[in-house]
């Protein structure tokens, strides 16, 4: 074995980390009797030589060596390096032209060559995958599969062999992963699609093992989806109870065999596709590693060979409780991370431990992998998708309602519909005996702002029953997230509560008022609670009235000037001058700029800092300039004091600048008469956000769209991140341009939300959008009964 190794130039090729010297000791490592050192090896080899799905040359020259492991039976693990030879062969280029399309001087050029000749070296090779399929090793016939249907030049040769191997395989999981593989290549060869599909809906209805059957409408779903059956949903509901029932079917585990908990659901469809598995390095994930990129930067996670250097795992661990991935939050830093160190946690051992805990107590956790496929493959069909999660969470089975939690995330994030019932049944689960899914549960309402409120009676009865002990009032997540029970800390459940507007968190937030380590996103809440939040002012004064004036001041007393601002609360002048005069010179723009927006809010009743303002519209900042010039038209109406600055501001070279000042012009309303012709030279300016600002603030400058309607139009289809901003703008005008009105119909028919972007969400996204809907019913006159959904 590893003929000609040493005759490779190793040094002279590279991989992530400089020179691939070392390559040689990983490849033989992944041949080692000793587990350990295979591990390690692995890790190596998914930290520099394929690192984040990179492909060096480096990995070129390894390709024969791994090719060479698999077709020799005496090595272990054999199936972890089928995944390796996948996940390098298998990158999908996107079209046969790609590289032809690609500059040889461009930087890209290289990579997709190298991806290219990675493909075509696996598949020459592939042929060894063949007698793969009825290996001895359950792993590599888990394995096997994937790697056929994503690498193999022949694939009916492939889909006749797998079907065959269906009839004779034995082990529920392997013949899961031999569908899926079916599935996949259904979707990779039109050609093959419609005889597949039909394969895949007989397999639906003759299966006596409702796994396959289940396993098969997955599939179905994903290449075929016109061919599902009408009563997908009813089928599948029917399948998970028997599912559950059969023998054999462990309890959900226990809290200590739980993954680590964490903040966020996978995104909508990932995670699923495969049939999991629940060997040494299989049942890892290994297959997602390299996908797992758009969240983490696993190049950066510390006490692994080959990922040097300090990083930030939160997202890593946030990703851990939805995808049965670790919580690596604890791994040591390295001082030396180039250099192996054989009994240190490696990433493959810390992705595998977890999700074999979680699976010894269920036995049937590949069906949440079949169920993630399906939601996925699903994709715009809302409503089967609602009706599918319903029945989950309804289910007696833990397990399956866990796993529903997580699947709304992405659903919910990605598509508008009638979520009423599902979010009550989500509420449902915040008093569940299990903490870890009380915590999954109130953690997800967190997101949905006033999408949650069906479920504000669970959430109050949740703070209601907690918020009096004190050691739930650490910080959110500080120490975990978790209180002295395992449960978790009472400030989400009152955060969610908070941001749905919803009365009854006042007593409790008050609470948190006045205890040291305040969630500043608590504070932030406050704001959604109108009126209702008054009580409030006393506590909120008082706790800013004690801040310290030094270089904590920014991040303590933003939440709280923003809450008295929402509030009006023009009784805290004397609390928020302290602050404004007082600001120290860390971040002191920041405390400046959220301090002038509350004396903006409380207008004339901030009469008394006048000369505060005045002394302030000869800062540095600019944008202290235009918060101060916009507070003191609020304070004392007027402009004459601050109009020359802002138009002077609106033909600066830079265009941060003018956009500051255009939104303190508009805020000045038609006071600001003026500065028309400087607004009007904006609205050619080279950036979106320019125009829409000068946009706006020309219409309520002039009280009426006029000439920045085909800018508002234009920019509303350049880009949707606009939208929200142009239809608060159309509200204020109190009538609809005909123009626009095309434009907000369209944007309330549409079944997907209007900020969803790939591999990334943020925290507000859903709030985002429902704003976006409620603005465009009211600018169209419409109560919403045409949502999409």
């Amino acid at each position: 074995m590893f003929t000609g190794i040493d005759e490779v130039d190793w040094a002279s090729l590279g991989h992530a980390y400089g020179p691939a010297d070392d390559v040689p000791e990983l490849l033989r490592g992944l041949a080692s009797p000793d587990p350990a050192e295979r591990e390690v090896a692995l890790d190596g080899m998914y930290g520099t030589v394929h690192h984040q799905g990179d492909v060096y040359d480096s990995t070129l020259a390894c390709i024969p060596f791994l090719l060479e492991l698999v077709a020799t039976p005496e090595v272990q693990d054999r199936g972890c390096v089928v995944e390796l030879l996948t996940s390098i062969g298998g990158i999908d280029l996107g079209g046969d032209d790609e590289l032809d399309e690609l500059d040889p001087e461009d930087e890209e050029f290289e990579d997709a060559a190298n991806y290219a000749m990675a493909a075509a070296a696996v598949a020459a090779g592939a042929d060894v995958f063949l007698a793969l399929v009825g290996d001895d090793d359950r792993e590599v016939r888990l394995a096997a599969p994937g790697a056929l249907a994503s690498l193999h030049g022949d694939p009916a040769r492939v889909l006749v062999l797998l079907r065959e191997r269906l009839t004779v395989e034995t082990d529920t999981e392997v013949r899961l992963a031999l569908v899926e593989a079916v599935g996949r290549i259904a979707l990779r060869y039109e050609s093959l699609r419609d005889e597949t599909a039909d394969w895949l809906g007989w397999l639906t209805g003759a299966a006596q093992d409702p796994a396959l059957r289940l396993a098969a409408l997955a599939q179905l779903a994903r290449c075929a989806p016109a061919r599902l059956p009408g009563d997908v949903v009813a089928t599948v509901t029917d399948l998970l109870a028997r599912v559950r029932e059969a023998p054999g079917r462990g309890e959900w585990p226990a809290r200590g065999e739980w993954p680590a908990p964490g903040g966020r659901p996978l995104p909508d469809g990932a995670g699923g596709g495969g049939a999991g598995g629940g060997g040494p390095v299989h049942s890892a994930g290994l297959d997602e590693l390299c996908a797992l990129t758009d969240f983490a930067d696993l190049g950066g996670l510390v006490g692994l060979p080959g990922f040097p250097g300090p990083t930030d795992v939160a997202d890593l661990a946030d990703l851990a409780a939805f995808g049965g991935l670790p919580d690596v939050s604890g791994l040591a830093d390295p001082a030396e991370p180039a250099e192996y160190r054989p009994g240190a946690p490696t990433l493959v051992g810390r992705l595998r431990e977890p999700r074999e805990e979680q699976r010894a107590g269920r036995g049937s956790a590949w069906a949440d992998d079949l169920l993630r496929t399906l939601h996925g493959a699903l994709d715009d069909r809302v409503e089967d998708r609602i009706a599918l999660v319903t029945a989950q969470l309804r289910s007696p089975d833990r397990g399956q309602r866990a796993d529903a939690v997580w699947m709304c995330g992405g659903l919910v994030r990605t598509w508008r519909g009638a979520y009423d019932e599902v979010v009550r049944l989500v509420g449902a689960q915040v008093d569940d005996p299990d903490p870890r899914l009380r915590e999954a549960a109130v953690t997800w309402l967190e997101t949905l702002f006033e999408v949650a409120r069906p479920a504000a009676d669970a959430l109050a009865a949740r703070v209601a029953a907690e918020s009096a002990r004190s050691d739930l009032w650490a910080p959110e997540r500080a120490a975990g997230g978790y209180g002295a029970d395992g449960g978790p800390v009472v400030g989400s459940a009152l955060l969610a509560l908070t941001r749905t507007g919803d009365a009854r968190a006042v007593p409790a937030l008050a609470r948190a008022l006045e205890r040291p380590g305040l969630d500043g996103r608590l504070a932030r809440a406050i704001t959604h609670l109108g009126a209702d939040g008054a009580p409030l002012v006393p506590a909120l004064r008082h706790r800013l009235g004690r801040l310290p004036l030094d270089e904590t001041l920014a991040e303590a007393a933003g939440p709280l000037l923003l809450a008295l601002a929402h509030l009006g609360a023009a009784e805290a002048l004397p609390e928020v001058l302290r602050v404004l005069r007082g600001a120290p010179s860390f971040r002191r723009e920041w405390v400046v700029e959220s301090s002038l927006r509350a004396l903006t809010a409380f207008g004339p009743a901030a009469a008394g800092a006048a000369g505060d303002l005045r002394d302030l519209l000869d800062d540095r900042s600019v944008a202290v300039v235009t918060s101060a010039a916009r507070a003191l038209g609020a304070v004392e109406g007027d402009t004459a004091a601050v109009l020359p600055r802002l138009r002077t501001l609106l033909l600066a070279p830079d265009a941060t600048h003018r956009r500051e000042a255009a939104w303190a012009v508009g805020a000045l309303g038609r006071a600001a008469g003026a500065a028309v012709p400087e607004l009007r030279a904006c609205l050619a300016a080279p950036g979106v956000w320019l125009r829409v600002d000068a946009a706006v603030a020309l219409t309520r400058v002039t009280g009426e769209a006029g000439e920045a309607l085909p800018v508002l139009v234009g920019a509303w289809k350049e880009n949707r991140h606009t939208r929200v901003r142009i239809a608060e703008c159309l509200v204020e005008l109190g009538r609809l341009p005909a123009d626009a009105a095309p434009l907000l119909r369209a944007e309330l028919a549409r079944a997907r939300r209007h900020n969803v972007s790939e591999g990334t969400s943020g925290d507000h996204d859903v709030h985002q959008d429902e704003r976006l809907l409620a603005l465009c019913r009211r600018a169209t006159g419409h109560s919403g009964e045409e949502t999409a959904g």
